[in-house]
């Protein structure tokens, strides 16, 4: 494994841009690491945030050996054992809840993208605890709302292609924050600027990306269908459409077309948005009348009730405009959609037995509680995963996690706010240092990571562990003893007849050997200018069976927020201020918390308030405040700024609880109801009050905010059962 020469890595973090990476090894250690410039895609360079990322590989706090408590559980104390002697205890443990009166479902393994490798963060974990017969995870807290909606527009997730948007005209980031979370992308997109297109940002906060737009309109939270419908309204009215794509590759243009026309007029998407009339039209006649035009809509804005629906939404617009008939028009939500691979045979999920329950991630805190239907959590498994830090509702989950009964092991690279709750820690291996095949969601490339230095310490990757516990609990070698490589082999249809077009001639021998490989799609992909859209109808679905049978409402629509001043006006009484948590852009997610240099340029916890409600709080830039609800409080900096609208506070997310002061973050207000569809994560339906914090406060006054956040839970318990 040393190399005098830079050798080739992949970024394993949850971004769309998957880089390439080049990291220089001397000796035993990585001393440098870079973009890779012979991808296409990445060019020679990282965002601020993986710049960094060997910080985390030689991090002071890295986790070095398996590790048992000796505590109580929160305090992170512990005493180092053997591997042999944590996975004897976790095996022992498993085995005993699986042969006891719950059975193996009382085991609950929780992930999610701390690594998008598909070899370890969902394939021998899969197969392991679908042999093992543990209940089943539902990874909903990012995507799965919007993932939906989209799907039954456009059939799946497909869409433009990134480089495409260098040849865009008008190009509008709808809730996406480019600049930051999605960095090679945005240089096509000033690319194209400079060429004379257009940037509009749509998006409640002025993020970074409605900075450097040409225009920025911020509508208020939870309100991007109706104005989708607005753009609609309009473009109807007004005779904008291209009537011949509808007529050829849509579905349900009429019916649309009626809808839009009664219930959709301009003054009550004025209302309902708080946008002017006149920029509502403004935005329709240039998006209409200015081709190609392109839309990147992002994950951002379906984390409220109406999620899914606001991205089926908006996924209608281009074809409505014929958008899709040009290589640099169309939407951009993933490519994810583009990579056939045999995701079947890489997690084996036939393994689990039938009527296994399945629990949603959002819901930990039910989870933990024993609110759910099933028998009770009396294990936990994490790896990939933070969530002591990223799971809302945070008090209920961290009040789960210290239950005694509750057996809680944690595989991960630093001690994590989820660490210090752990029964054993086990050390993980950076992706430096172990094997994994990656495809993409921003993209159109497939990548192989090697390691490129040997495991720090008594580090072990999530494949390895779960071949180590399948031994000791005597499942079958045939599935379990096969490599890393092997499984990518599968992954990628090796040997199969089955090998769909896309991946014809991309093997792993190949990717290690050649590097990158773009999927086997035309260099000027347009994969709908002649409608053919994965749908069943093969047609853009305005109207969809699919959502009909399912009982939702077959068309667009607007759904309000669950939790918002208008749609509960009774708890707006007790919190008037919505609350909404984008990422910073020092980290991704929890990632990058711990490294020191990013911590600094994040500076503290903050909270950006308008004006007008900092001046009704006596509220000025610099002070502490507490921001709440009846589910919990966290305390932030704030920052007085015009860059929210008026009754729209913004706490950039997700600081670990123990960086953080008074030692919770912004989920500690945040809610588990889920949304309209895809069992998604509705983190910005979250009314909070702010008031500028106390050191010391006084019985009276807990004794009064106790009856009042009496009050308000009963109402929010409502609240939390909706979706």
């Amino acid at each position: 494994m040393p190399s005098a020469a830079p050798a080739k890595s992949v970024c394993p973090l949850d971004c769309p841009d998957t880089c390439s990476m080049v990291v220089t090894v001397e000796g035993d250690r990585a001393t440098a690491l870079g973009g890779n410039p012979e991808n296409s895609y990445t060019r020679g360079f990282l965002c601020h945030k993986v710049s960094h990322y060997l910080d985390i590989v030689y991090h002071k706090d890295r986790l070095q050996h398996p590790l048992r408590r000796v505590g109580p559980k929160g305090a992170g104390r512990f005493e180092r054992i053997s591997w042999d002697a944590a996975l004897d205890e976790i095996a022992a443990r498993f085995q005993a809840i699986s042969n006891g009166p719950h059975g193996p479902q009382a085991i609950l393994p929780y992930s999610y993208c701390g690594t998008m490798g598909k070899i370890q963060s969902q394939g021998m974990d899969r197969r392991f605890f679908n042999r093992l017969g543990a209940s089943q995870l539902d990874r909903t807290i990012c995507a799965t709302a919007g993932a939906l909606g989209y799907s039954y527009t456009i059939g799946h997730r497909i869409g433009t292609q990134a480089e495409a948007f260098a040849e865009s005209r008008y190009i509008i980031n709808w809730g996406s924050n480019t600049a930051v979370t999605n960095s090679h992308l945005w240089t096509y997109m000033v690319a194209a600027r400079k060429a004379g297109a257009k940037l509009v940002t749509i998006d409640p906060y002025r993020c970074v990306t409605a900075a450097r737009s040409d225009w920025h309109l911020a509508p208020r939270v939870g309100t991007d269908a109706a104005l989708a419908l607005g753009l609609m309204h309009v473009i109807f009215r007004d005779g904008l459409f291209d009537s011949d794509y509808l007529d050829q590759h849509c579905l349900g243009s009429a019916a649309l077309r009626e809808r839009v026309a009664e219930e959709y007029g301009l003054d009550r998407i004025s209302r309902i948005t708080g946008l002017p009339a006149a920029d509502i039209e403004r935005l329709a006649h240039e998006y209409a009348q200015t081709s190609p035009a392109a839309i990147r809509v992002n994950y951002g804005m379906q984390r409220h009730y109406g999620g899914g629906m606001a991205v089926r939404t908006i996924a209608c617009l281009p074809a409505i405009v014929g958008a899709w008939r040009h290589w640099a028009g169309g939407i951009l939500l993933s490519t994810s959609g583009l990579y056939p691979l045999n995701s079947r045979g890489l997690e084996m999920p036939h393994l689990s037995p039938p009527k296994t329950r399945t629990i949603n991630m959002v819901q930990l805190a039910e989870a933990l509680e024993g609110q759910l239907p099933g028998p009770p959590v009396q294990a936990l498994y994490v790896y990939n995963c933070n969530p002591a830090a990223v799971a809302p509702d945070q008090q209920r989950v961290l009040e789960g996690l210290r239950r005694e009964d509750l057996f809680t092991v944690v595989h991960d690279l630093l001690p994590t706010d989820t660490v210090d709750y752990a029964d054993i820690v086990l050390p993980a291996t950076s992706q430096l240092e172990h094997f994994d095949l990656h495809t993409s969601y921003g993209h159109n490339w497939v990548q192989v990571n090697q390691p490129v230095i040997p495991p720090y310490a008594e580090s072990r990757c999530n494949s390895q562990v779960f071949r180590d516990l399948a031994r000791r609990l005597g499942f079958e070698s045939e599935i379990f003893e096969v490599t890393d490589q092997q499984l990518a082999q599968v992954a990628l249809w090796e040997g199969s007849e089955k090998v769909p077009p896309e991946l014809q001639g991309i093997t792993v021998d190949r990717l290690i050997s050649n590097g990158p490989q773009r999927l086997n799609l035309p260099l000027r992909h347009t994969p709908f200018a002649e409608g053919r859209f994965p749908t069943p109808s093969g047609k853009c679905e305005f109207f969809s069976q699919r959502m009909a049978d399912a009982g939702l409402d077959p068309l667009p629509m607007w759904i309000p927020p669950a939790e918002s001043v208008d749609s509960m006006p009774e708890i707006a009484s007790f919190y008037p201020l919505q609350l909404i948590s984008p990422p910073s852009p020092h980290f991704l997610n929890s990632t990058f918390v711990a490294v020191d240099a990013l911590r600094a340029s994040a500076g503290q916890p903050e909270v950006e308030i308008h004006p007008a409600d900092a001046a009704a709080r006596d509220i000025q830039s610099g002070q502490q405040l507490r921001i709440f609800n009846s589910r919990g409080e966290f305390l932030a900096q704030a920052k007085v700024t015009d860059a929210v609208r008026e009754g729209v506070v913004m706490a950039p997310s997700i600081w670990w609880n123990k960086y953080s002061p008074g030692g919770s973050n912004v989920n500690s207000t945040t809610p588990t109801t889920l949304s309209d569809m895809g069992g998604g994560a509705t983190f910005f339906d979250n009314l909070v009050e702010v008031e500028v914090a106390q050191s010391v406060a006084t019985g009276d006054e807990i004794a009064d905010e106790d009856v009042m956040l009496d009050q308000a839970t009963r109402v929010m318990t409502r609240v939390s059962r909706v979706g």
